[in-house]
């Protein structure tokens, strides 16, 4: 075992630094194909009633906290410089906030407050305010430079038709993960890479990176028997591969929800940026809804448009009765409480208070919400992607929404905070 010491011999010295550098050299030739966290972010038919929910057991994830080389710039302020802060009804949040409790009590500087929150039962509207304020001190999330302004996007929970057999009409395969995909952690003897995950495959001795969408759809992954499901339309599958997580009406009547699973480890590229550019949509209409209402009228240009994304999503089957999908966190995602971060900046399952307006619209939408997901394109400290939950109605505020944002996270008190501030 090479030697940890700061008096190690210059040849060790001298191979540590090449093993480093191999590692980052690793993680430069994956990163345009590579490393990646969760599912993308965003850019139907009737849904049937869903059952009511029945709580089914999940096993919450560990829960890693941001190191202080990646967090983001936070100053403190006090309560009354959240906008409409005394307007939102904390109690909203309560439930989601006592769901990511789950995860988040594994970790020492969360157990308090989240034992706390549990013997207080289930507050209302003025009482839930006050715990917040009791038990957490907020921080105003800034970039770097000190900016204040990012951008927030949504997503929701889409809705499928499929089978679990493939036919003439439901021809394309949402697949499990692939036996050849790889996924590579060097945390542990490299902190330097810290949230990054490389995904590749083993080609004879040396490990590349997994094939693009083009490829897989070329059938050069390993996926013969992965099929979990076939569904009838290809661009409904693409967005579903986008949202991370869904729902499919089988055949024979039968509910399956789905959730991410993997990701090839190509970056995620916007197939609507890419319509803009080419002067095929113009940018109000670079919406989710227009870019299916184009891919509806040029059947003939879909595939390649979809292979511009080279980023692909594997699926599990998740239990039909989860209240909601899961996120990063490894808990049920609460619709309009929930929200995707970057977690190299805002703590995984942290509160956070958002500050910005309804999807077209100058009207304000200010309200606390969970960090409880992650997004292969939510990245920035101020940069968010807010989860609406399931239905006609979440589609097209979550295909609408690209507002301008400013956050809040609220930590608990003596949370050890970077010395950051600009």
């Amino acid at each position: 075992m090479m030697p940890h010491s700061s008096d190690s011999p210059p040849q060790h010295k001298m191979l540590r630094q090449v093993a480093r550098r191999a590692a980052l050299w690793l993680c430069t030739a994956l990163v345009l194909a590579g490393c990646e966290t969760t599912k993308p972010p965003s850019e139907t038919p009737p849904a049937p009633k869903p059952a009511p929910p029945v709580e089914t057991p999940v096993t919450p994830k560990e829960v890693p906290a941001p190191t202080a080389g990646t967090a983001a710039v936070l100053k403190q302020v006090s309560w009354q410089e959240l906008p409409g802060w005394r307007q939102d009804n904390a109690a909203l949040a309560w439930e989601p906030f006592l769901t990511g409790c789950k995860a988040l009590a594994r970790q020492e500087t969360w157990r308090a407050v989240c034992a706390a929150a549990q013997k207080t039962g289930k507050p209302g509207r003025e009482e839930a305010r006050r715990f917040f304020e009791q038990h957490f001190t907020p921080y105003q999330v800034a970039h770097t430079d000190g900016g204040d302004q990012g951008m927030i996007t949504g997503y929701y929970e889409p809705l499928l038709r499929g089978s679990r057999k493939p036919s003439t009409r439901y021809r394309y395969p949402l697949f499990a993960v692939p036996d050849d995909l790889l996924v590579v952690d060097l945390t542990d003897v490299y902190p330097e890479l810290k949230g990054m995950r490389l995904r590749g495959r083993l080609d004879g001795k040396r490990i590349v990176p997994y094939y693009d969408r083009g490829q897989i759809e070329q059938g050069h992954a390993a996926l013969a028997g992965k099929e979990i499901a076939w569904v009838d339309d290809a661009i409904e599958l693409f967005f579903l591969q986008i949202q991370g997580s869904g729902r499919i009406v089988l055949d024979n009547g039968e509910a399956m929800r789905i959730g991410y699973a993997e990701q090839n480890g190509h970056p995620y590229r916007s197939i609507g940026r890419l319509l803009v550019e080419r002067g095929d949509l113009p940018l109000e209409k670079a919406s989710m809804q227009g870019i299916q209402a184009w891919a509806r009228a040029n059947p003939a240009k879909v595939t390649e448009l979809l292979n511009h994304n080279a980023s692909y999503v594997f699926f599990r089957e998740l239990p039909a009765n989860l209240p909601g999908p899961i996120g990063a966190l490894g808990v049920p995602l609460t619709a309009r409480r929930s929200i995707a971060i970057d977690p190299g900046f805002v703590p995984l399952g942290a509160p956070v208070y958002i500050a910005t307006t309804w999807p077209l619209s100058s009207r304000p939408l200010n309200q606390l919400m969970l960090a409880q997901d992650t997004g292969g394109a939510i990245r920035g400290a101020v940069r968010a992607d807010f989860f609406w939950g399931f239905g006609a109605e979440a589609a097209r505020e979550a295909g609408r929404m690209r507002q301008p944002l400013r956050l809040w996270v609220l930590l608990p008190n003596g949370f050890p905070v970077p010395r950051n501030e600009p």
